[in-house]
């Protein structure tokens, strides 16, 4: 018996085929229906006006009362019985019944002006009137900015907001124009920045390749962002919240009793990191022990962490703390415990040496992360150099060289009128860097490495400011607010969210039960024995 053949399975070319086929179909199906859409426009507006005028009539008898309604069933008979009485009346009738449905009909919505009105026309011809000096060139045979040119080739894209002021805005600008150096770009953004309006802030991406400028206006970052547990892995670290254009990332925050998403900025730690040590830089009250605070709350939650202050006295809540190694605001206590930090660094480093060279993971007393929060510590250089002792910020030396590969990580925050007070070694090795409070363009270069695409905000509230990461861009950074709970002017609802936050106190050795020992009495006519002082590093070392 003969095989029947097996139906052919279409080839590359005839699955294309079918493909445009299947294309063009749905093409005159649309046309099709477009074109029965015009046809029957009119008929479906007197469609709608008949619905609207017979909804019109069911309320108008609704709203009748009963003893009025014998009367008008009346009047509507009468004006019938003349209409059809009439010569031509019914004709006559109906004429007018259809016009009356295709007026009520009509589609109520007003048509959306299209272009720009006046007010708008004025302010786009300003913004290309400004920027001729700057976008001109006397050599060039068709000047795409010229006195009495045509604004609509240079702003191809345009919007306004509610007050009617430019909120976005596509510039192109001829090939010849320096965008590649700072101080040209420099000069744009402040131009546009002063004829769009101040008081905003304002995005500036240059596109090079293009020869397009676009300018966005920025809504204000939100500040009542209180301190509360972040969705983070270990080693990362919620420095605060940016744009949501700027991160590809959102965490799910609490505000009161609703929840949505905020874009953070997140700062990476540990081993793999590529900016292991952050610097925080501002001017006084813009909120750098804030965001110390918010750090060390979160550091916390997986490693321990010892804090220098220079006598701002910030961080009594979290003495005595499970995790808190020490909470130092002297010059003697800072000095021991960052001497015990950078010998703590040093027996990571030949622990784990050992441990690799013998072929065995990493001891698990390595494994903890370490962090070494430092506020003001500028404050110390003057006091060491009036004691003739060693600067605090010289012990620090070791973790900020080794500390990546020992999960040790310094954190240090301070001000710009002591900047010039911070070592070499904190300068070069604080590769994260956070400026927050109002600050010049050279006071975020020197800091940051690079300025931040926007203008400065009108009002900077506390924890404002810009955050970069490494060689990554410069994002726009508001911390949470995380204020001391002693302090007597923090809201109730922000210092219960700090102290929910705390860790549980440890137990004090005074606290212990000791059981009892019989003393012997002392003789009056002999002196008692005195006790030999112990050294501060023995007391250290111990409590350690």
């Amino acid at each position: 018996m003969a095989r029947r053949p097996l139906p052919r399975i279409l080839s590359k070319d005839n699955a294309q085929i079918a493909r445009m086929q299947i294309a063009r179909s749905r093409e005159l199906a649309r046309t099709a229906a477009d074109s029965a859409t015009d046809v029957l426009h009119p008929l479906i507006t007197i469609t709608r006006g008949l619905r609207r005028l017979t909804a019109a009539g069911r309320r108008k008898w609704a709203d009748t009362p009963k003893d009025r309604r014998g009367p008008l069933l009346f009047l509507v008979a009468s004006v019938i019985l003349v209409v059809a009485l009439v010569p031509y009346g019914p004709l006559l009738a109906v004429i007018g019944l259809m016009a009356a449905a295709a007026l009520h009909g009509r589609d109520r919505e007003p048509a959306a002006p299209e272009g720009p009105d006046e007010s708008q026309v004025q302010r786009l011809k300003s913004l290309y009137e400004a920027l001729i000096p700057y976008f001109s060139l006397a050599e060039d045979p068709t000047p795409l900015y010229a006195h009495g040119g045509e604004w609509e080739k240079a702003f191809p894209a345009y919007e306004f907001d509610e007050s009617g002021r430019v909120s976005h805005l596509v510039i192109r600008y001829p090939a010849y124009f320096t965008d590649g150096e700072a101080d040209s770009r420099a000069r744009i953004e402040q131009l546009l920045h002063a004829k769009s309006g101040r008081g905003r802030e304002y995005h500036f991406a240059w596109e090079e390749e293009g020869n397009e400028l676009t300018v966005t206006v920025l809504p204000p970052l939100p500040t009542d962002i209180a301190a509360q547990r972040f969705v983070t892995a270990p080693g990362e670290t919620v420095l605060g919240f940016t744009d949501p254009t700027e991160v590809q990332r959102t965490l799910p925050l609490t505000y009161g009793e609703n929840r949505r998403d905020v874009p953070p900025v997140v700062w990476r730690t540990g081993i793999r990191s590529t900016a292991p040590h952050l610097l925080i830089m501002g001017q006084p009250g813009s909120g750098t022990s804030t965001l110390l605070r918010s750090i060390a709350l979160q550091a916390l939650q997986h490693g321990d962490v010892v804090i220098v202050e220079g006598g701002t006295g910030e961080y009594a809540c979290l003495t005595g703390r499970d995790g808190v190694l020490a909470v130092e605001c002297g010059l003697t206590g800072a000095l021991t415990s960052l001497e015990w930090a950078a010998l703590e660094t040093e027996r990571r480093l030949i622990a784990t040496n050992r441990a690799r060279q013998a072929g065995h993971p990493p001891p698990e007393d390595t494994k903890r992360p370490l962090w070494l929060l430092l506020d003001r510590p500028s404050a110390f250089a003057h006091l060491a150099a009036g004691d003739g002792r060693e600067d605090p910020q010289s012990l620090l030396q070791v973790p900020l060289r080794h500390g990546r590969a020992v999960n040790v990580t310094v954190v240090v925050g301070d001000q710009f009128d002591h900047a010039e007070a911070l070592s070499d070694d904190v300068r070069q090795h604080t590769r994260a860097r956070v400026v927050l409070g109002p600050a010049t363009a050279e006071q975020l270069a020197g800091v940051l490495g690079a300025l931040p695409p926007t203008t400065p905000a009108a009002d900077v509230p506390p924890g404002r400011g810009y955050a970069r990461l490494g060689t990554g861009p410069v994002h726009r950074l508001q911390v949470p607010s995380t204020p001391d709970p002693y302090d007597d002017t923090t809201s109730d609802a922000h210092r219960k969210a700090v102290q929910a936050l705390l860790p549980p106190r440890t137990t004090p050795v005074e606290a212990k039960p000791v059981e009892a020992v019989p003393v012997e009495a002392v003789p009056i006519d002999k002196e008692p024995v005195q006790a030999e002082p112990v050294p501060a590093e023995a007391m250290a070392a111990e409590a350690q």
